[in-house]
């Protein structure tokens, strides 16, 4: 495992090395041009296509340039990894092609889709060992295994061939484009992309400003950079889990501090608005942290515009079953999903009268939660209500009060509202 080294800067020369030393497993993704983003944003909007690697996100270039620079002692003994996602797969793909043994922990809470993916990758040169409620559980299973076996600890960011591998996407990009490149916005989860990329345009094409996008309830880079040390988070939203880590890399800190030309960070909600309008529209699946660069253009709409600006999307391994929460959190965003508690009389018609009357002609009830109360006037009920503009809130709360059924509203009560989304 890489140390605390402070002194560590990618070197170009080593960044091209790792370019060959990939050029076998990694696909030169594709640069593309998005008429309707450069449209919006009245810029020249370019999309770096990572979602389109074999293992569908850019991890495969750090864990094969990692493993690949393997002694022949440290390959024999095997690897080992802690990750629930896409350095999983990137490592287990690594293994299989390079014939060497590796070790896969993952909490035992992930879900089957993604275990099964690992294994596909990784076929009969992998282990797969499910321990504990959290990724903190599976990290320090591995590490001891580590220890305890001699093996090599692949790191899915803190580690200098890592940060190398994933610094070829530069590389990449600057072959793929004669014009000058205004912008590029790249999610930061441990900062292995940050820290690669931003090396290798800073030395190649130094006017061009970096911005890392954090999860609005994961921004560890943006804290640490602010506080001018690398500063662990106690508590994090895991929605966008490609880029929620508790606490960066001491290598990538170090680089991204002197690289990197701003950070922000967007609303998770913000982020599934962007997921449903890239499948609607473009036909594109990205996960939570591969649509991270794209939703930061609305924050960055007026100092873009006639610019040439690169979003990387990071990867499309995005499950399923999460779509319903998805749509639940877009909609939230955009202020169209209410929940409020309603007091309906104990009486017929009651429910009627608060459709019919109440309710506006293009509202949606979307949550029902009804408990009747003997001996009582009135019954509450939670409620989830999904309008059509912004504006029909307003009238709605009045009516509901006007008429003696409004209890609370509860988008504004964490506390009450976590059990409903």
């Amino acid at each position: 495992m890489n140390k605390e080294n402070k002194t560590y800067f990618p070197n170009i020369d080593n960044i091209k090395v790792a370019a060959d030393t990939i050029k076998k497993v990694s696909a030169v993704t594709p640069l593309s041009h998005s008429l309707r983003y450069s449209k919006q944003y009245q810029a020249n909007i370019f999309f770096k296509r990572e979602d389109l690697q074999q293992v569908r996100s850019y991890k495969i270039r750090g864990a094969y340039n990692k493993i690949s620079s393997l002694t022949k002692e440290q390959s024999a003994i095997g690897v080992v990894c802690a990750s629930a996602g896409n350095h999983a797969q990137g490592v287990a793909l690594s293994c299989k092609l390079l014939k060497i043994k590796g070790t896969i922990f993952m909490p035992a809470p992930t879900p089957n889709q993604k275990v099964e993916q690992v294994k596909m990758f990784g076929e009969d040169f992998i282990d797969i060992k499910l321990v504990g409620d959290t990724f903190d559980d599976a990290y320090h299973a591995a590490t001891f295994e580590c220890e305890a076996l001699q093996k090599t600890f692949i790191h899915p960011f803190n580690d200098e061939k890592v940060i190398e591998g994933q610094a070829t996407i530069g590389l990449e990009i600057l072959e793929q484009t004669d014009v000058p490149i205004d912008y590029v916005f790249l999610a930061v989860g441990g900062g292995g992309l940050a820290a690669g990329l931003s090396t290798v345009f800073k030395t190649l094409s130094p006017n061009t400003k970096i911005i890392g996008v954090e999860p609005e309830g994961a921004p560890s880079m943006t804290v640490s950079i602010k506080n001018n040390k690398n500063t662990e988070l106690i508590h994090i939203e895991k929605f966008i889990d490609g880029a929620a880590v508790k606490r960066v890399g001491d290598l990538t800190f170090a680089i991204c501090k002197e690289t990197l030309s701003d950070m922000i960070t967007v609303p998770e909600g913000k982020v599934c608005e962007t997921i449903l309008e890239l499948y609607n529209k473009d036909a594109i699946v990205v996960e939570p942290a591969g649509a991270l660069s794209i939703s930061v253009l609305d924050f960055y709409q007026d100092v873009i515009k006639g610019k040439n600006v690169i979003c990387i999307v990071s990867g499309s391994n995005n499950d399923i079953t999460r779509t319903a929460e998805i749509k639940e959190r877009a909609l939230l965003y955009a202020n169209l999903k209410h929940y409020f508690i309603i007091n309906f009389p104990q009486r017929a018609g009651a429910l009627r009268e608060f459709v019919v009357d109440i309710l506006g002609k293009n509202d949606d009830i979307t949550y029902f939660q009804y408990a009747k109360k003997t001996n009582r006037e009135n019954g509450s009920a939670v409620v989830g209500i999904e309008l059509k503009s912004v504006k029909d809130l307003e009238p709605l709360i009045t009516k509901m009060k006007q008429r003696n059924f409004y209890g609370d509203y509860l988008n504004d009560k964490p506390d009450l509202f976590q059990f409903l989304v």
